[in-house]
């Protein structure tokens, strides 16, 4: 990274139903800001509820507690200007906003992918079992999801590959001189 900018933590928070693609645009993205000097932590859903939440379900009551939890983490790493790529379900938009209130430099990342689509993409067979009732409290099933009104970056990954995606949020970085421009 250029010595002339002094890197700023921020919070790119990914939200959207599962199978939308954050998860996977995350990943690029991580490596992009990597590639580019940018000091860069990536918290994932699945991966933070093998560790750091592991002990809660999927009650909206576990949820937000597992966000909580979350946003602690991202506030820290914020603050000392380190930039974190959040992808979480996170439905709520009230929760989301706590977020944003906790962390420095928040951006709202609205992942979106009609459910049809995710439906047809469900590789892990979630959605099937959600509508066949084996999954309670599953996220646009049984369960709302709340998409961002007024979200800072908004994604449509029915019209946009991962990396277009990736590439956009990149752009969004760089005009809120959040990174260097490359």
């Amino acid at each position: 990274m250029n010595n002339n900018h002094e890197q700023q933590g921020f919070v790119v928070w990914m939200t959207g139903l599962s199978g939308a693609g954050k998860t996977t645009i995350a990943l690029i993205l991580e490596k992009e800001l990597q590639e580019r000097g940018v000091r860069i932590e990536r918290l994932d859903g699945d991966v933070v509820r093998e560790s750091l939440t592991r002990d809660l379900g999927f009650t909206k009551e576990d949820r937000d507690k597992n966000i909580e939890r979350v946003t602690f983490v991202a506030k820290l790493l914020s603050r000392n200007n380190v930039g974190v790529v959040c992808s979480f379900i996170s439905p709520y938009q009230a929760v989301r906003d706590q977020v944003r209130a906790q962390t420095t430099n928040f951006l709202e990342v609205f992942v979106d992918a009609p459910l049809e689509v995710v439906i047809d993409r469900d590789v892990k067979g979630l959605y099937k079992k959600a509508i066949a009732g084996e999954i309670p409290n599953f996220t646009g099933i049984s369960d709302p999801f709340e998409a961002p009104a007024q979200p800072d970056i908004h994604v449509r990954t029915d019209q946009q590959t991962p990396e277009e995606s990736a590439q956009y949020i990149i752009s969004q970085l760089e005009t809120r001189s959040l990174i260097p421009m490359s």
